[in-house]
């Protein structure tokens, strides 16, 4: 990595739209060596009302401990802040809005708590409506507007990423303000479920919304044998599709928790404790070589710049358009969103 590219990474706003590790000291000492200034950290997946006050509980006991690596993040001036301070926002995250249960009014309590990002569903269907891995997508359900509104309302960017194809479509469609796609490929490049096809990374885009591209190799066209530069083909194919002011980064690294491993597994099973959803949970996935930790986050800055990206596109892949879209749902704007009701 020469000086100057060194330079950009280390003078950059980096975002990474969502990670699902084993939290600890060791991960939170690798965010500062990569130079993340923000991670949006989504590795509530099941869990009930009572288990998303848990999660909040265990990240300001990990804010507590390790005051000097990590901070939290409610606010755009929050990740500023990290930066100046060398520092790593924690953006807290969900990855499905389980923990809401059947009641409207906890998607408020949860925004006061600090829960900034809420991935709608997760793999299989809940109140709110269908995820990628349903048997029948039917779309975003009578309560499901209802959340989506109160989130546009209170400022929770709403997240797509394991949502159904219809459903993704239902929400683009209503939600009034940008939502997200934190970690996602291209169904063009490879044709599997849990990439998204370009009707909907364009119509995400032509909302004001981004699209995280996404380490996780099932995904890329080579698999297991991925590099850095297939990941970014991937990106640049995106990139191609909406242009450059919707893209960024969401590596979905869960670093740290083994294969096969209790957690991995019950995260592939339907609820955590139904079918078995996916051989993810046991199979081998390589990250691609190149960026296969976090640490390795100042490679991506080199390669984008080898490609001949000017510095201007680099540092909006890198954080800038995470930033414009985190501003947009979350300002007090949104707040004045009118309830949303299903097509009749």
């Amino acid at each position: 990595m020469s000086i100057e590219q060194e330079t950009l990474h280390q003078q950059s706003i980096v975002i990474d739209g969502l990670q699902t590790c084993d939290w600890s000291r060791a991960i939170f000492e690798e965010m500062r060596e990569g130079g993340i200034t923000a991670v949006n950290c989504a590795s509530l997946l099941w869990e009930n009302f009572r288990e998303g006050i848990d999660y909040v509980s265990q990240w300001k006991r990990f804010w507590r401990e390790n005051d000097d690596l990590i901070r939290p993040v409610r606010t755009l001036t929050d990740i500023y802040a990290a930066k100046a301070e060398q520092r790593t926002g924690i953006i807290l995250g969900w990855q499905n809005t389980s923990p809401l249960e059947d009641n409207l009014e906890y998607v408020e309590i949860f925004k006061d708590l600090g829960v900034g990002v809420m991935q709608l569903t997760y793999n299989t269907q809940n109140y709110s409506g269908a995820g990628y891995l349903e048997t029948r997508d039917s779309g975003l359900t009578g309560f499901g507007y209802e959340v989506l509104a109160e989130m546009n309302r209170v400022g929770v960017l709403c997240d797509l990423s394991h949502v159904g194809d219809r459903t993704s479509a239902d929400v683009i469609a209503a939600s009034r303000a940008p939502v997200c796609i934190s970690h996602v490929l291209p169904r063009a490049l490879k044709d599997v479920k849990r990439n998204k096809p370009d009707e909907l990374l364009v119509g995400c885009a032509q909302g004001g919304g981004i699209i995280g591209i996404s380490l996780f190799s099932p995904g890329l066209a080579a698999g297991n044998d991925a590099t850095i530069e297939d990941y970014l083909d991937a990106m640049s194919y995106v990139i191609d599709l909406v242009g450059e002011d919707h893209v960024g980064i969401g590596t979905d690294f869960s670093q740290d928790r083994p294969r096969p491993g209790p957690w991995l597994l019950w995260a592939n099973r339907d609820k955590g404790t139904a079918r078995t959803l996916t051989p993810f949970g046991s199979a081998t996935i390589n990250k691609p070589q190149g960026i296969a930790r976090i640490r390795e986050f100042p490679n991506l800055t080199a390669r984008m710049l080898a490609r001949g990206w000017s510095e201007a596109r680099v540092r909006k892949l890198l954080g800038e358009n995470w930033l414009r879209v985190l501003g947009t749902a979350w300002q007090p704007a949104a707040r004045k969103t009118p309830s949303l009701l299903p097509p009749q």
